[in-house]
């Protein structure tokens, strides 16, 4: 999804409520096109009696050029809140993202379940991927486990490590069946390829449904 001035003020309301207890005051919540930086806090300053820095005129800044899982926008919308939080505070961190907003950061992630992180600005290839044609088809399994919870992994187009790989799987007696899929969606992406014997649990519910009954690989 693309965000838009209602979904960001309802979020921010809500996370202002549940995760900073209700103590960021109202700020202008605005759509940009920014093409490398999916967010910002913007601010002006100034200097008072003393030398004592000033922090104003605050704004919360989302761009509006790339289509984005819903929980992405939100760890967007939150990071920047951090930011919002030190700077209305009217507090000094060691950098831009220094030990006060690390350990924020930390803070949330922990406690709330989110997955924020220090930077979210793209690359030269994620703006290729993002703005250019559509990336290569990658192998994508889908791990079903015992307990009920559905997991993905992105491996090596190579016949015999995907093999390798379910049977690996099958073998620690937690898990009920491997199966196999080309994608060529760019929420696959984020998620590292390799052969290890792992498997990543979405927190975005809309991901697993992404993967096609119809390019289901028999192996």
């Amino acid at each position: 999804m693309r965000a838009t001035i209602p979904f960001l003020q309802e979020r921010f309301e809500t996370f202002n409520r549940d995760i900073f207890d209700g103590g960021l005051p109202p700020v202008p919540l605005k759509l940009g096109r920014a093409r490398r930086s999916l967010g910002a806090c913007t601010y002006k300053k100034r200097r008072k009696l003393f030398g004592k820095m000033e922090f104003y005129d605050f704004c919360i800044r989302i761009s509006v050029l790339y289509d984005l899982p819903e929980n992405e926008l939100e760890d967007i919308l939150l990071h920047e809140m951090i930011h919002y939080e030190i700077l209305v505070n009217q507090l000094q961190d060691s950098s831009s993202h220094g030990k006060l907003f690390r350990s924020r950061m930390r803070e949330i992630n922990e406690r709330f379940g989110r997955h924020i992180g220090i930077s979210h600005k793209l690359t030269d290839d994620e703006l290729k991927i993002v703005e250019g044609p559509k990336p290569k088809w990658r192998v994508v399994a889908l791990v079903k486990m015992k307990d009920g919870r559905t997991g993905i992994k992105v491996l090596p187009r190579i016949e015999e490590r995907l093999k390798a790989y379910r049977r690996g799987l099958k073998l620690s007696g937690q898990v009920e069946s491997v199966e196999f899929y080309w994608s060529d969606d760019p929420c696959f992406l984020r998620f590292p390829k390799s052969s290890a014997l792992n498997v990543f649990f979405p927190t975005d519910h809309t991901i697993i449904p992404r993967l096609s009954p119809s390019q289901r690989i028999n192996l």
